[in-house]
């Protein structure tokens, strides 16, 4: 980046290698980010807060609580939170979602309607439709295809290799510009489910489980109101985080939806 951005980086609500993330942003050339977490971070999605601020990256994952061989508490934003949060959208302000943050508020449709997309740990209605939990599959080793010359694409190769978690999600093709797709088989026997694994403790099973065919979209844009958005789906673990084109998309996507230089 040629200039300097200053970023929100908001974190919490799912484990993660704490240093080896933080290295990403400490590694990269002018950029001043903020780390706050969940729910600390929710007062600082309006308006007023967030004018300090370029872009707002979320690595997060609100409104879901765990338990151990139960199914875990699922709670929606307040009002007020909702409406800040949307009129952050409509002001323009860009995003970036890494990984699990497409699993955030998970009964909160419009937030799904933000990202592109939308991760399950249990079946919910989406879209007027029940929709089965996401599949999840860990230290997947594939081969990324780059769809389109674009700013957060810039300077990556045609494919390149990762090694990291891939979801098995739901994504709204037809409402994204798609960027990068996998070129792994996203089918049920390939992924294990997340609600066996979060409700009834049987991590890595899919036993009994079925999910529809899965979209291989594994990073999209979107453009909401006068937001410029970014998901991509890599990032688990330090395999993701180490990986140069991973760093280069991040880089990339900070730059492409910040506000500096483009009026709100």
């Amino acid at each position: 980046m040629d200039e300097t951005h200053k970023i929100l980086l908001s974190v919490k609500g799912h484990p993660y290698e704490r240093q080896a993330f933080y290295d990403i942003f400490d590694d990269m050339d002018n950029l001043d980010w903020t780390l706050v977490e969940q729910p600390a971070s929710q007062a600082l999605f309006n308006i007023n807060q967030a004018a300090a601020f370029d872009a707002l990256v979320l690595y997060d994952m609100p409104g879901i609580t765990f338990h151990e061989n139960a199914p875990p508490d699922i709670s929606s934003p307040p009002e007020v939170y909702q409406r800040d949060f949307q009129q952050l959208v409509e002001a323009g302000h860009g995003f970036v979602f890494l990984h699990h943050a497409i699993a955030g508020w998970q009964d909160w449709e419009a937030y799904s309607e933000i990202i592109g997309g939308r991760f399950f740990y249990l079946p919910r209605e989406l879209r007027g439709e029940r929709r089965q939990d996401s599949g999840y599959r860990h230290d997947v080793t594939h081969q990324v295809e780059v769809l389109a010359d674009h700013p957060v694409t810039a300077g990556l190769p045609p494919h390149f290799e990762v090694t990291d978690e891939l979801y098995l999600y739901e994504v709204f093709e037809d409402d994204v510009t798609p960027l990068l797709r996998s070129d792994f088989n996203f089918t049920a026997n390939n992924f294990y489910s997340a609600t066996a694994a979060v409700r009834d403790g049987r991590l890595n099973d899919n036993s009994g489980w079925a999910h529809n065919q899965g979209s291989s979209l594994v990073g999209w844009t979107r453009e909401v109101g006068g937001s410029r958005i970014v998901y991509l789906q890599f990032g688990d673990g330090p395999s993701a985080y180490a990986n140069p084109h991973y760093r280069r998309l991040i880089a990339n996507s900070i730059e492409w939806v910040s506000t500096k230089g483009r009026p709100l």
